[in-house]
């Protein structure tokens, strides 16, 4: 059966975003996504190769939206940095924008369930993770340039500390977690940044 005329393969690639982050990898079958893209296997195999590479392609979707997401939120340009990564770490545990609490974040889920056995997706979820710590690491350089944060802070200590809380965070919030003990957690980490200058240890 050759595929509908009106055939997006861009919306495709979204919608198995959305089915393959709800469910997961395993849990997701060629039937599901056939369902959900309203394609028969014939057509998706032809269009997508297999189940993996469209997974593949759907990780990078991902990727490329969280990345930007997160960019945009760990803007420092006019916000002390402090309220920007609190913010931006409460709104990970959130997320009232798009209605999508309590999934977590697909590429946590991803290395959640596949983690080094899959070595295409391991590279994606890593590089995934090196986009986040940059953002933290570039975040907390122009706190310390603007002596919001100490000159004596170990930066890359202190991206370390906030990478770790955040993928805690994200699996808690798909636990559903209450966001109160979450916020708790964040302001600690915001804390262990150490005292603004201006302030007494």
């Amino acid at each position: 059966m050759a595929r509908p005329r009106q055939f997006d393969e861009k919306n495709a690639v979204t919608s198995a975003t959305e089915l393959f982050w709800r469910r997961g990898y395993h849990a997701t079958s060629v039937r599901d996504l056939g369902d959900e893209l309203k394609l028969t296997p014939s057509s998706l195999y032809r269009t997508f190769t297999d189940k993996h590479t469209l997974f593949l392609r759907a990780l990078d979707h991902y990727r490329s939206t969280e990345s930007a997401q997160a960019r945009q939120r760990l803007d420092t340009a006019d916000r002390p940095v402090r309220e920007v990564l609190r913010e931006w770490m409460r709104w990970l545990v959130t997320c009232p924008a798009d209605g999508k609490s309590g999934r977590g974040c697909f590429v946590v889920n991803t290395a959640t369930e596949l983690g080094t056995t899959d070595e295409k997706v391991r590279q994606r979820t890593e590089a995934a993770f090196e986009v986040t710590r940059q953002a933290l690491r570039s975040a907390l350089a122009v706190g310390r340039d603007r002596g919001e944060l100490s000159a004596g802070l170990d930066i890359d200590g202190a991206v370390e500390l906030l990478f770790t809380t955040v993928l805690g965070l994200r699996v808690r919030e798909r636990a559903g977690h209450d966001i109160e003990r979450l916020t708790t957690a964040i302001d600690l980490a915001i804390r262990a940044l150490g005292p603004t200058p201006a302030e007494p240890a």
